[in-house]
Formats: structure tokens, C-alpha cells, sequence
């Protein structure tokens, strides 16, 4: 264990980890909102759809890109600092958002709030990770990473229904006012995180070695798969399902709270053995997806198949985390911030082939092509499982994370 980790009671460990599990929550529903208010942001700025859709790119680009640049350059910073200056510059920046009535101007604001969102998911890790023994590294990641799979399965239904009963500025106000007690509980609960002794040079040289490069691109092969399916489940549901109307939400909320379920459960199995974790789940996802595509046509069967998806894809997330950690080893600070990259650049391309497939080959077509990257997951698994940290990742003047248990150091 390193001898900068911060030794914390029972208590004021697990209400640090509330704090930080409420600040994904908060911070990942403001990434999601404006799915449910495109139509009402577009009149108001005058705008087509299509290029209100640019919202979710530039955000989208400011996690996977700007996230890991404010990391870098806050990397001598204590992490409780960071957290308290992510969670004021996210208020700050959706307050502006919801003020605005330039388009430009509010492009520039999605790209900055997603730069600081991928921030705090950094420092977030880095806290977490340090407020706990070793060996529940994995659980204290995946409580941390289920405050962004319940962004997602209730961002959108919260954030359409806030934005149809205050407006889309109202949706954002209610994003800044969220994000105060994040604010308030990070200076009062987190403890402080001295920041790793070495430079960013030093870090980025493990954070960027072929076996953390090998592990960020499973994560964009995961996730791949499961965007190109979940980007068009609604067609897939209306057309080879026939379910419809409020049924649908009911479809996609059982998704998402599986979601939630597994990134809990995922944290456990990632203490264990986070190696054979990764090769477990990405088997798992590959079946769920076949499955769903042979019982299409039936619903609860579809249903079963959905939550079984959400369990063995939020069941792996943690594992991810950890192996990149642990792999990058004294690049362990910088490295907490790339998998998140990897996740959104995974989203992106996995939307993108999988509207081709829809556009080409009707509404089934997405769930083979997540088939399709999902079978690739499998022996990129089984191959990142035979990699191991560098001989110095243990070293208590390089980082601040320790190694986490399942990993082999020898």
C-alpha cells in the first residue's frame, strides 16, 4: 500500500464515497438532459435538429479529450481542490448555459462542462481509491462508477420531464443547483489527496504503455458494442418487439437499473480477480446480445435478455478501471482519466456503425453489428488478462494508488 493513502473510519469513508457517487450522478445527468430537450433548445436558438445534435458531440469531445488535458495540467494539485474547483466551475458553466442566447457561446460552455466533468471523474477515482483499504479498491470504484449508470438510466426521464415543466433552462438551472451539495460535501467529506510525486512526462510514459493502451482499447471495443445496440433499442423495440408507448420507458429503465445493480456488483467481483472479471462479462455481453436478437420477437423474453445486458456490461465497467490503474502503475494518476476517453470514443463509433446497419438493414441490424464488436471483446480479454503492472507499481513516491487485489504483481 502506499504510504500516501489517507486512512479514513468506516463512516467517514463510505460518506466520502456518497459524496463523490452523488457528484457522478449529478454531473453525469447533465451530460444527458439535453437528449430530452433537443427540439425545445433548437427553437429557442433557431437551429435545425441535426445541428442541435451537435450539443452531444462537443460534449462528448470535452470529456474524452478535454478531461484528460485538466487532469494532466491539475495533476500537482491536491485532489480534494480539484474536486471543489470542478464541482464551482460546473455550476458556474450551467448557469451561464441556461443564461445564454448565443449558440456559439453555448457550444463552448458543452465542451468546457464536459472537460470538467471528465476532471472530476478523475479526481474522483483518485479519492476513492484512497479513502479505502486495498482491498476494496474495486467496490469503492464501482459505487463511484454506479452514480453514472444511475445517470443513465434516470438523466433523460428527469431530465425531459424538468425541461417540459420549466423549459430547457430550467433543466439546466436544476443541473447547477444539484451540483451545489456535490460542492459543499467535496470541501466538507473528501479528505485531502496529496497529489502523485512524479511529473507529467514521467506519468504519462506508464499511463500511455502498450499494456494500459491494450486495456483502454477492450473498454472502446465494450462499449462499441453496446452503443451501436443501445443507440437504436427504441426501433428495435418498436418495430421487431412491438412494444410501445410508456412501455418503452419501462423497457429502458429496467436497462438502466440493471446498469446500476451490476456496476455495484461489478466493484466486488473487480476486488476478486478483475482480469477474469473482464474476460467473464465480455463472454456475457456477447450472449445477451445474441439473445436478444433470436427472441426478438418476444417481449419478456426481451426484457430478461435487456437486464442481463445492463448486469454484464455494468458488471465489467469497474474491472476496467482497475486494470488500467493497476497496469499503469506509477502513471496511475493520469491513467484515471483515459478509460473514460476510450468509453465515449467507443461510444461514438459504435453509434456510428450501428447507423449504418439500421439504415441499411433494418432495426435488427445494430444488435449483430454490437454482436460483432462484442465477440472481438473476448479474446482482447482473455490477452489483457495475461498482462501485468511494471515492477514499480507499488512505489510510494510515484502514486497514489495502490495496487488493487486480483492483479498479479509477480
Amino acid at each position: 500500500m502506499s504510504s500516501r493513502q489517507t486512512t479514513l473510519s468506516p463512516t467517514k469513508a463510505n460518506l466520502a464515497l456518497a459524496t463523490l457517487f452523488l457528484g457522478m450522478f449529478v454531473l453525469g445527468s447533465g451530460e444527458l438532459l439535453v437528449v430530452g430537450v433537443l427540439d425545445r433548445i433548437a427553437a429557442d436558438f433557431h437551429v435545425t435538429i441535426p445541428a442541435t445534435g451537435t450539443l452531444v458531440t462537443v460534449y462528448a469531445l470535452g470529456l474524452a479529450i478535454g478531461g484528460p488535458i485538466l487532469t494532466a495540467l491539475t495533476m500537482r494539485m491536491d485532489k480534494k481542490t480539484v474536486l471543489c474547483g470542478a464541482s464551482a466551475l460546473f455550476i458556474v458553466c450551467n448557469l451561464v448555459a441556461a443564461l445564454t442566447h448565443l449558440y456559439g457561446l453555448f457550444l463552448v460552455l458543452r465542451f468546457l462542462i464536459g472537460a470538467l466533468q471528465g476532471l472530476f471523474i478523475a479526481g474522483a477515482f483518485m479519492a476513492a481509491v484512497a479513502v479505502v483499504p486495498v482491498e476494496r479498491i474495486g467496490k469503492a470504484i464501482g459505487i463511484v462508477i454506479s452514480g453514472v449508470a444511475m445517470a443513465g438510466a434516470l438523466g433523460v426521464p428527469l431530465g425531459t420531464l424538468v425541461g417540459q415543466t420549466l423549459g430547457w433552462r430550467g433543466s439546466f438551472l436544476a443541473i447547477a443547483a444539484g451540483a451545489v451539495p456535490v460542492l459543499v460535501g467535496a470541501a466538507a467529506l473528501i479528505p485531502a489527496v496529496p497529489p502523485a510525486g512524479a511529473g507529467v512526462a514521467h506519468q504519462a510514459r506508464h499511463a500511455f504503455a502498450p499494456r494500459v493502451l491494450a486495456v483502454l482499447f477492450l473498454n472502446f471495443t465494450v462499449f462499441s458494442a453496446i452503443f451501436a445496440t443501445l443507440t437504436y433499442l427504441v426501433p428495435f423495440l418498436q418495430d421487431v418487439t412491438g412494444v410501445t408507448g410508456a412501455t418503452l420507458s419501462v423497457f429502458l429503465l429496467a436497462y438502466g437499473a440493471a446498469t446500476a445493480a451490476g456496476s455495484f456488483g461489478g466493484g466486488r467481483f473487480a476486488d476478486r480477480n478483475a482480469g477474469r472479471t473482464l474476460i467473464v462479462g465480455s463472454a456475457g455481453i456477447a450472449a445477451c446480445l445474441l439473445a436478444l436478437y433470436l427472441v426478438g420477437p418476444v417481449a419478456w423474453l426481451v426484457a430478461v435478455a435487456l437486464l442481463a445486458l445492463g448486469l454484464c456490461f455494468y458488471g465489467i465497467v469497474p474491472s476496467l478501471q482497475v486494470r488500467v490503474i493497476a497496469l499503469a502503475g506509477p502513471g496511475g494518476q493520469l491513467a484515471q482519466s483515459l478509460p473514460v476517453s476510450a468509453a465515449n470514443l467507443g461510444i461514438a463509433f459504435g453509434a456510428f456503425c450501428g447507423g449504418i446497419a439500421i439504415d441499411e438493414r433494418g432495426a435488427s441490424a445494430p444488435v449483430l453489428t454490437g454482436l460483432l464488436f462484442a465477440v472481438v471483446t473476448i479474446p482482447v480479454a482473455w490477452l489483457t488478462g495475461l498482462l501485468k503492472p511494471p515492477a514499480d507499481a507499488r512505489s510510494p513516491h510515484e502514486t497514489s494508488t495502490p495496487v488493487p487485489q486480483g492483479v498479479d504483481t509477480s
